[in-house]
């Protein structure tokens, strides 16, 4: 693609959190971007109003059930509607699209990013559970298929930026920083009652609800932390998180000198949004600019690993390896998704995933059908041990 051509975008997730902020930041940079691509899963109402506003080539509403109603609303557009998850998979092949922005949320990444990476597009990668269920094999198909993976999370974002002119055999460490989520230096006898509504109540960050509450127990930072290993290529003794309340240092790396670099700025995903859709240039923005004398003291800790087991689970399953972190994500997505519809506390997510831990069988070099079956006997066996 030459310099002066736009960026055709494919964003799978168009109406979520980060879906929604991609097109803000496209919006404030029509010379360089063009929407080619729009999913989502179900929100039919906002997916045709994006349609409307930026005319992509295609639109794939996951749930098939609201086809009709998209078909009829952009009856008028030369857009091409497609329905179901299998459209979602295959509508990342077309060839007017140069990177595709995988915002979708959990597992159902997985077959979309492979395809897209097979079909020789760019990911800006927002979905960090692609990478924790399956790195080693996404990781290998990038390289075959010359794909540049760009991260989307603010955490490894800043990671990416500080190894820019970097050499990676200089990298000592990399220290992802950790708001602490809404129940930060809470007690044991408080975490057995919180309910999801204070759960939903981040301190920093506007994100969806599944996100939200991986932040809450800390999930969020332990899925970062395997995306981490695999997107740097570093080991699991070389990842360090801290917990950063302010949010302001989004990630830091120390090389082998002693020195540390570190990325900073507000919080705010539009702007390592706005870095993986216009890398290798770092485009202009209106964001707001950080003011160092609002912000005297930046403090810094150690997390909780006793009640947030998460986090330790996740470096666990990532010094396991094989098809552990599929597991973890798998049974993680249930309990999440139970928590939201009170059916269990927040000190039970992480015994169900513990014990579904003990249960799924270990494969140490799974394949993609590994992964697929691996992650719904995870899921099925999870659902077990929900209480009606």
């Amino acid at each position: 693609m030459k310099s002066s051509e736009k960026k055709r975008v494919a964003i799978l997730g168009s109406t979520g959190s980060i879906g929604t902020q991609a097109l803000d930041v496209i919006s404030c940079h029509p010379e360089k971007f063009e929407v080619a691509v729009l999913t989502a899963y179900n929100n039919v109402d906002l997916l045709i109003k994006q349609a409307v506003t930026f005319v992509p080539k295609a639109v794939v509403i996951g749930c098939e059930d609201k086809y009709l109603q998209i078909k009829e609303a952009l009856a008028n557009y030369p857009i091409d509607v497609m329905a179901g998850s299998d459209a979602i998979a295959e509508v990342v092949k077309l060839n007017d699209i140069d990177i595709v922005l995988t915002a979708m949320v959990g597992y159902s990444g997985l077959l979309p990013t492979i395809n897209a990476i097979k079909a020789g597009k760019d990911i800006a990668l927002a979905n960090k559970e692609t990478l924790v269920v399956a790195g080693e094999l996404i990781m290998q198909l990038a390289s075959d298929n010359n794909v540049k993976i760009l991260p989307v999370d603010s955490e490894h974002s800043a990671v990416f930026q500080c190894l820019q002119g970097e050499q990676h055999t200089s990298v000592e460490k990399i220290i992802l920083t950790a708001s602490g989520g809404p129940f930060f230096g809470k007690d044991a006898e408080y975490l057995k009652k919180v309910t999801k509504k204070e759960a939903l109540k981040h301190p920093c960050w506007d994100m969806g609800a599944k996100v939200t509450i991986d932040s809450a127990t800390l999930m969020n930072k332990g899925l970062e932390v395997i995306e981490a290993k695999w997107l740097f290529g570093v080991t699991p003794d070389q990842i360090d998180v801290v917990v950063h309340r302010q949010s302001i240092i989004h990630s830091m790396v120390q090389f082998s000198d002693s020195s540390i670099k570190a990325q900073m700025g507000l919080p705010d995903m539009r702007l390592p949004i706005l870095y993986a859709l216009g890398y290798p240039e770092r485009l202009s923005s209106t964001l707001q600019r950080f003011d160092f004398t609002q912000y005297p003291s930046l403090t810094f800790g150690v997390p909780d690993t006793q009640n947030f087991r998460n986090l330790a689970l996740a470096f666990q399953v990532l010094r396991e390896g094989g098809n552990r972190p599929c597991v973890l994500n798998a049974a993680n997505e249930i309990v999440v998704e139970a928590f939201l519809k009170d059916k269990i506390g927040f000190f039970e997510m992480s015994d169900i995933i513990e014990q579904t831990l003990e249960k799924i069988p270990y494969i140490s070099a799974p394949d993609y059908e590994t992964y697929k079956q691996t992650n719904q006997e995870a899921m099925n066996f999870s659902r077990t041990l929900i209480k009606a």
